[in-house]
C-alpha cells in the first residue's frame, strides 16, 4: 500500500494532538512570557487559550507547529524557556551545518551531542553503540536533589529531534528500534505513538532513542542547499512523523484515513493486511490500543478539523463522517474530548458563518 502526497498532506493538516501536550509546553513559555504575550502567541496560532486550558480538548499538528515557530521567533529561544539556559536563534541551523556532511550517521549523531553538550547546562546527550542498536540519551548533569522536575515535551522535542535529523539526512522517515522516556506514561500516551514509529517505553532511567545497529555505518549525501527549506519549515518536517514507516497501529490508521475507508469493518481491514481479524486484534493490543480506538481517533480528528476550519453545520459534519444522527455524533465527541461539539467549536474561537 503506497502513501500518496495527497494522503500525507490530510494525516498532518487533519491529526491532533491533546492540550495535555500543549500544556507541559505551556509550562515552559510561562516562565519567560507574561500571559499576554503568550495569550497572544496562541491567538496568532489559531488556538483559544479557552480551549488550551480546557481538559481533554485538543488541537491540529499545523496549530502546535504554528505556535513552536511563532514562540521560537517570538522569544528568541529555539527551545521556548524548556531549559534552563535559552537556547539562541540560529542554534538549529549550526547543528545541521555541523552533520550534513559527516561521513556517516553515526559519525553525524556524534556531532549532533557534541552541539548540544557545549549548549545544554541541564543535561548531556550521550552517544551508545552495541550490537543490536545505537542510541542517544539524555542524561541529568545535575545530582537528582538538584535537577527540575521533567519537562516531558523538552523531553520528547529533543529525542524528536534527533530522529528527524536522521531522517533528513537519510532523506526518508527512519524506523527506530524502540523509545523510552524518563517519565510515567501519560494520560495522552496516544500521542506519542503518533510521535515516534517505534514502541514507547516509560519510567525508563533516562530518556533515550534507540535506532537499528545498521544505520550507524550508513553513508548518506545530503547537499547543502537542502539546509534551508529544511530550516524554513521547521519543526514541521521532524516533529510530525508522515507514518510512511511505522507501527501497526499507525499504518491501519493511514490506510483508514482515507475517506472511502473511514468505514471499512475489522474483517475489510484485516484482509487488506493479510492477516486474520484475531490476529489484527492481537497485535494492536500489544501497542495498547484497537481497531475502534484507531477508528474512533480519525473520526474526532477529522470531525475537530471541519469543526475549526470549516462552516459545515453539525448535521453535515454527522453525515460526513458516518453518525446516524446528530445526536449520536455529540455522544462520541462528548466521550471523545469532554466537550459537545458546538462547545468546542465556539471555545476554538471559530464562529459558524
Amino acid at each position: 500500500m503506497t502513501v500518496t502526497t495527497k494522503q500525507i498532506a490530510r494525516q498532518v493538516i487533519t491529526s491532533t494532538v491533546s492540550v495535555e501536550l500543549l500544556r507541559d509546553l505551556l509550562l515552559a513559555l510561562e516562565k519567560i512570557c507574561d500571559e499576554s504575550r503568550l495569550n497572544d502567541f496562541l491567538m496568532r496560532a489559531g488556538i483559544s487559550s479557552d480551549l488550551a486550558r480546557r481538559k481533554h480538548a485538543r488541537i491540529t499538528h499545523e496549530q502546535l507547529v504554528r505556535l513552536y515557530q511563532i514562540a521560537a521567533i517570538e522569544t528568541g529561544d529555539e527551545m521556548m524557556g524548556l531549559w534552563s539556559r535559552p537556547v539562541r536563534t540560529g542554534a538549529l541551523k549550526v547543528l545541521c551545518r555541523s552533520v550534513h556532511n559527516a561521513k556517516s550517521v553515526a559519525a553525524a549523531m556524534y556531532r549532533f551531542t557534541q552541539v548540544w553538550n557545549l549548549i545544554l547546562d541541564d543535561y548531556r546527550l550521550e552517544l551508545q553503540q552495541d550490537e543490536s542498536s545505537f542510541s542517544i540519551s539524555l542524561i541529568p548533569r545535575l545530582t537528582p536533589s538538584g535537577q527540575q522536575a521533567v519537562n516531558r515535551f523538552g523531553h520528547m522535542l529533543m529525542i524528536k529531534l534527533a530522529h528527524g535529523v536522521v531522517s533528513w539526512l537519510i532523506g526518508y522517515e527512519v524506523t527506530l528500534h524502540r523509545v523510552s522516556f524518563a517519565f510515567p506514561r501519560p494520560d495522552f500516551s496516544e500521542d506519542y505513538r503518533v510521535l515516534f514509529p517505534a514502541v514507547v517505553d516509560y519510567d525508563a532511567a533516562c530518556s533515550t532513542i534507540f535506532f537499528h545497529a545498521e544505520l550507524a555505518s550508513q553513508r548518506f549525501k545530503r547537499p547543502y542547499a537542502d539546509l534551508r527549506p529544511f530550516l524554513e519549515r521547521a519543526p514541521r518536517d521532524w516533529i510530525f512523523t508522515t507514518y510512511k514507516e511505522h507501527v501497526l497501529s499507525m499504518k491501519v490508521r493511514e490506510f483508514l484515513s482515507n475517506s472511502s475507508r473511514l468505514n471499512y469493518s475489522l474483517i475489510q481491514t484485516a484482509a487488506r493486511f493479510h492477516v486474520s481479524p484475531r490476529t489484527l486484534i492481537r497485535r494492536l493490543a500489544t501497542e495498547h490500543t484497537s481497531f475502534q480506538s484507531i477508528k474512533d481517533g480519525l473520526r474526532r480528528d477529522f470531525a475537530i478539523f471541519d469543526l475549526i476550519n470549516s462552516d459545515k453545520s453539525l448535521d453535515e459534519i454527522a453525515h460526513d463522517y458516518g453518525f446516524a444522527s446528530v445526536s449520536a455524533f455529540h455522544r462520541a465527541f462528548k466521550r471523545w474530548t469532554g466537550n459537545t461539539p458546538g462547545d468546542y467549536r465556539r471555545y476554538s474561537g471559530i464562529k459558524k458563518r
